[in-house]
Order: structure tokens, then C-alpha cells, then sequence
């Protein structure tokens, strides 16, 4: 192999630094291993993640998988410099639809492109998947971080997550016995979590020029960056609270889609929703972009979670039990609306 130290081409010249890479990989030890549960096995470094799970507590044991991102509120975080918050989206993102089917999260995987790999940077990020694994109970069993000189300046990145967890087959949420009478109760959302960003930023920064440093809103104590930058409420402890304590029939993870486009895809053939507006709090942000941007009623229902980050579907005679056991769990929950005969359709009226 020709060596020629003094004019040959290294990686670090093509824009791949090696040792940041190592550098990062030595400071993200800790986050990841404060993620671990007992069925870890090994330790972070090997070439894949090793996590044995005990079959024996499953009838008939159901994996359940799931994999998103955090889109572009990565862009908010990179004009702020703050990447503290965002992992705890991407958990979120991924394990808060593992539960829509009943399933326990058990361990977590991500992926962190770059154009430049710094390792505070790397550090951060890793900091706030591990928060977000921590509250969600699952373990952060491996990952991935990509340099990508060329295709990504230096400050941008993209992050990407990928979850599993179990089920027993016979205790999946599917929806099938959602009835006509059930009622829904809805867990608040304080903020946008991490959809909607698109549309959000292009009112709120392009449009009517806010700064990041300024107040999000007319009144607001905190900045527009704090606002953009709040994490994500982690709902799959509450989630796995009810369906151990009352007859969870349907749940509906609100994202990208709002309350109509995801409500819908847990209901079963001949009925439908109703959703009523006004029972519950929506966070003055959303009014906010509305107003600057003259975004329409059916626009931001459709777009935004509008307030509501999920719904759970039960019958209306444990709707109080419900309610307590959602508050306990630290979520102002409140009924929402029911479940009447119909053709799959969402209204909220």
C-alpha cells in the first residue's frame, strides 16, 4: 500500500474527521448507558445492539416497530445552536405510535446525519434521546452518526429514530370494538411537539420576521426559540397506565395530520367521530400562527395538533376512571368527544 503522507488524499481532507468521530463516541458512553434496562446485553461499541428479551412473560408475543424523525424543527435547533431538547421529539415520534397498538417500548436505535461532525454537538443530541428513552422506559441499545461533507454544510444534520416493542397478541389496541358511545378523552399537548414546522416556521419567521430571542407570543414570558424548542411530552407511560386500568379500545397518536388525519385510521367499518371544539385548551401558539399567517380553521386542524398530542378511545362508563388514572399520570386529560355511527369520517364541531 503507498504511503505518501505529504501529498496523498486523507478522509479529514475530504471532509471526514475520524477522531471527532471517536471523540464523540467516547462522550455519548454515559447517556447511553443511563438508558439501560436489565435485558441489555454488551455494551455500546459492538456492531449490533443486544437486547434479550424474556419470552416467558408473553402467551404470544408480538413485536411491534416504528421509525420516524424530528423534520424540520432540526432547522429551529441549528439556528439556535440548542440540540438539548430535539432527541426527546424523536423518541416521542417513535415510541408514542408503539403504544397506539399496546405495545411496550423496549429499545431505541438513531441516526445523526452531519455535515461537519462536532462532537458537542453529537453530545447534545445523544443527551436528549437518552432523556427521552429514560422517560419512555426503553433502553438506547445503538446508533449510528454519519459526516456527510458536500451533501450537508457544516451546522446542518438530520436526525432519525427507530424503535421496537411487545405486545401480547391478544392484548393489541386494533380498534375493532370501538363502538358507537365511546367516548374520547384527549391528553393536552402544550406545543407543537415537532409537526407542522414547515408551516409554523414559514408564518412565523419568514413571513412576520419574528426573532428567535423575541416573545413567542403577545403577553409570552418566554422567547419564540423556547416556544419552537420545548420538547415533546412523552405520552406511553400514561398509555400503558390506562390500558392496565380500563378498556382501551382505540388510540390515536395526533401528529402530522392533526386530530382528522389520524383519529380516523383507528376507526373501524360504520362509525365515525365527533370531536368538540372548546373542551379542551389550545396553547395560544397555535392562535398565533393563525393569526399572522391567515391560516384557515380546516388548515390548522389538519396540519397542527392543535393542543391535543392523543386520544384514547373507551367506553363512556369508565370515562371518570380514565380521567383519574390520566392524572395521575400528570396529563390534564379531559373527555373530547365520542364515537357515533358513521362512514370513518372525523368531524370536530
Amino acid at each position: 500500500m503507498a504511503d505518501d503522507a505529504t501529498t496523498g488524499e486523507t478522509y479529514a481532507g475530504a471532509g471526514v474527521s475520524i477522531d471527532a468521530g471517536e471523540e464523540a463516541v467516547d462522550r455519548i458512553k454515559s447517556h447511553v448507558r443511563s438508558t439501560f434496562r436489565p435485558e441489555v446485553i454488551g455494551d455500546i461499541g459492538g456492531f449490533g445492539g443486544l437486547f434479550a428479551l424474556d419470552l416467558a412473560r408473553y402467551k404470544k408475543p408480538v413485536l411491534v416497530s416504528s421509525t420516524d424523525g424530528v423534520g424540520t424543527k432540526a432547522l429551529v435547533a441549528q439556528a439556535t445552536g440548542r440540540f438539548t431538547t430535539i432527541g426527546v421529539d424523536l423518541v416521542a415520534m417513535c415510541v408514542d405510535d408503539l403504544v397506539c397498538q399496546g405495545a411496550e417500548p423496549l429499545f431505541f436505535l438513531d441516526y445523526i446525519a452531519v455535515g461537519r461532525l462536532d462532537p458537542d454537538h453529537i453530545d447534545q443530541l445523544v443527551e436528549g434521546v437518552a432523556d427521552g428513552c429514560r422517560q419512555a422506559g426503553c433502553a438506547l441499545v445503538g446508533g449510528e452518526m454519519a459526516e456527510h461533507p458536500g451533501a450537508m454544510e457544516a451546522g446542518e444534520f438530520d436526525l432519525v429514530g427507530f424503535a421496537v416493542g411487545i405486545a401480547d397478541r391478544d392484548a393489541l389496541i386494533t380498534g375493532a370494538t370501538i363502538a358507537p358511545g365511546d367516548v374520547l378523552i384527549g391528553l393536552p399537548s402544550q406545543n407543537l411537539r415537532s409537526n407542522g414546522f414547515s408551516l409554523a416556521r414559514r408564518v412565523l419567521l419568514e413571513r412576520a420576521q419574528l426573532p428567535l430571542d423575541g416573545p413567542a407570543y403577545d403577553g409570552a414570558h418566554h422567547t419564540l426559540a423556547d416556544e419552537l424548542l420545548a420538547p415533546s411530552v412523552i405520552f406511553s407511560p400514561a398509555i400503558a397506565a390506562l390500558q392496565k386500568a380500563v378498556d382501551v379500545r382505540g388510540v390515536a397518536h395526533i401528529t402530522g395530520g392533526g386530530i382528522p388525519g389520524n383519529l380516523n385510521r383507528v376507526l373501524p367499518h360504520g362509525t365515525a367521530a365527533e370531536v368538540t371544539w372548546g373542551t379542551w385548551d389550545v396553547p395560544p401558539i397555535f392562535n398565533e400562527i393563525q393569526r399572522l399567517g391567515s391560516v384557515a380553521d380546516d388548515e390548522m386542524a389538519r396540519v397542527f395538533n392543535m393542543g391535543v398530542g392523543m386520544i384514547v378511545v373507551i367506553p363512556e362508563s369508565e370515562s371518570f376512571k380514565a380521567l383519574d388514572v390520566a392524572r395521575a399520570a400528570g396529563h390534564r386529560a379531559t373527555v373530547i368527544g365520542r364515537i357515533v355511527e358513521g362512514d370513518g369520517t372525523v368531524r370536530i364541531v
